[in-house]
């Protein structure tokens, strides 16, 4: 049986279970004596659980995909755009130099501008309050399963803290310091202060540590692996200097070569198919938002990345298997201006696998379309991009109300890149393993060897580049121009930075996000982010 199909199951199986806690978590003795009865019946019921705190990811809430907003987790105008792979998304892709959107309602026009910033966004509402609730959800379960006896119990357990340190690794990332709140604060936790950035990195990096001999090396599809607890441990040691003023490059380079050397994870063959319908089967993605035209439906998940980026009549949706053309995302010049082989003339509908001696990751949509985004309002203006698509390995695409693709939050080549670039900034590791890394990713990308670097040409503007080419569209982005320090101020611009054609300067207090309003009324020890 699919195991990915599996994991939509118990995702299925935990909206009875979830759906009496889902707004109030001062529940525990009705939720306790239910869990407890419940895990009598059906030793297994606990995975239903853990499925909707993954779920939390990437689904609005338990209700369908249409209606029945009152099973909505985050309330807004529209369900799918509270969804936490929807908001990390426009966060970290939108707001930097690849990718602009168009619809410009209800404060998309900030992000994609990178400018007027304000706490009144719904976007930063949206990001805040599913951080929160995913915290508060974990930290329910942890409560409610201490006292109970079922299989894999510390391991489902040190999974619910892996995806809470997950959230704070994004909160810590996105807004600096936030609120700590652990089952140990009980239900009024959420009004205590904030802890320092610094600090907050401290709590995920020591949870993170603490699980990681806990969660096994090999586990369920959709479910956190070892490596997956090293990536994100690279992810924050690589940005440590960031996040607390310190490097830990070597650190970083570590956890890398861990993720590199750990076994279960192998370069897929062909990069497509790590982002299309049944991308399950891929050997690189470490670990997967669950999409399932079925049973994980979404207009959050991969849905947004699909139908987000299809449009005119001049692209083909239905050989894509999209579900509709919402006219929304294009890529910018900043990105295929980094493809050499790139035609902007051409009259190909894509850069692709049928290309000799050309970087098969350049998968953009020309036809009809101006190279120069003159306008991001306009959907003409640049080239969308037909990196997500819902065909699968056999040449089939089905029509399907929603993306059956898994979001590969992170996957193998980023390790590769992580190491390369750790390496240096003297973190340590060897230039031939390094460069070994890149190269085996440029090898696949033109399915030879004619895009290999030499060791001289490996450099850090040259990683950033890379990262750029290898990584589009996987919510990495801002991330990294903050770390390469051409997010802010003038050194580095793009089109649409700081709502000018050409790009202007915009403050440095944007490598922060502000605190949404109801974050700030809500908790009154909160302070404001500087600038804002």
């Amino acid at each position: 049986m699919n195991i990915k199909k599996n994991w939509t199951v118990l995702l299925l199986l935990s909206v009875v279970l979830i759906s009496s806690c889902t707004d109030d978590l001062n529940t525990e003795p009705e939720v306790e004596q239910t869990l407890a009865a419940t895990l009598e019946q059906d030793p297994n019921a606990v995975k239903g659980l853990l499925a909707k705190l993954y779920g939390g990811l990437a689904l609005h809430g338990i209700g369908a995909l249409e209606g029945d907003d009152q099973l909505t987790d985050i309330l807004g105008d529209d369900s799918g755009e509270t969804v936490y792979l929807r908001s990390l998304w426009n966060m970290q892709e939108m707001t930097a130099d690849l990718v602009k959107n168009r619809w410009g309602d209800g404060g998309l026009d900030p992000l994609t501008t990178a400018t007027g910033w304000v706490s009144t966004n719904k976007f930063l509402g949206y990001m805040y309050n599913r951080i929160f609730f995913q915290v508060g959800q974990v930290n329910n379960f942890i409560l409610e399963t201490e006292g109970l006896d079922f299989a894999e119990k510390d391991i489902i357990r040190a999974e619910a803290r892996f995806l809470r340190a997950l959230s704070y690794y994004h909160a810590m990332d996105l807004f600096g310091g936030v609120p700590v709140v652990t089952e140990a604060d009980g239900i009024g936790g959420a009004l205590k202060a904030p802890s320092k950035r610094e600090e907050v990195f401290a709590f995920v990096e020591t949870e993170l540590l603490e699980i990681r001999d806990i969660i096994p090396a090999s586990n369920e599809y959709g479910r956190a692996s070892k490596a997956t607890v090293n990536m994100v441990l690279a992810k924050i040691y690589l940005n440590a200097e960031v996040y607390t003023g310190a490097q830990r490059y070597d650190a970083a380079l570590s956890a890398s070569e861990l993720v590199i050397n750990d076994g279960n994870y192998s370069l897929d063959d062909d990069y497509q198919s790590i982002f299309q319908g049944d991308n399950f089967t891929s050997p690189e993605i470490i670990f997967p938002l669950i999409g399932d035209r079925v049973n994980a439906q979404s207009f959050g998940n991969t849905t947004y990345l699909v139908n987000g980026s299809y449009g005119d009549s001049t692209m083909d949706i239905a050989s894509f298997g999209a579900q509709a053309s919402w006219f929304g995302h294009r890529c910018t010049e900043a990105l295929y201006g980094l493809f050499d082989e790139l035609n902007p003339n051409s009259t190909d509908t894509s850069i692709d696998e049928t290309d000799v001696n050309e970087d098969r990751r350049a998968i953009f949509h020309t036809s009809g379309h101006n190279p120069v985004m003159e306008d991001y309002r306009k959907w003409e203006d640049g080239y969308p991009t037909t990196k997500f698509r819902n065909t699968y390995a056999e040449g089939t695409a089905p029509l399907m109300n929603a993306s059956d693709i898994d979001f590969p939050m992170f996957r193998l080549a980023d390790a590769y890149l992580m190491y390369a670039e750790a390496h240096l900034r003297n973190g340590g590791g060897s230039l031939d393993a390094a460069l070994g890394y890149v190269n085996a990713l440029r090898e696949r990308a033109y399915g030879n060897t004619n895009g290999n670097i030499a060791s001289s040409e490996l450099t850090l503007d040259f990683i950033i580049d890379e990262r750029a080419r290898e990584l589009y569209y996987e919510a990495h982005r801002r991330q990294d121009l903050i770390r390469f320090k051409r997010f802010t101020g003038g050194t580095y611009l793009w089109p649409w930075k700081g709502g000018v054609v050409s790009g202007i300067p915009i403050p440095e207090n944007y490598d922060l996000f502000p605190f949404p309003l109801e974050a700030l009324q809500a908790n009154p020890n909160i302070d404001q982010n500087d600038g804002f």
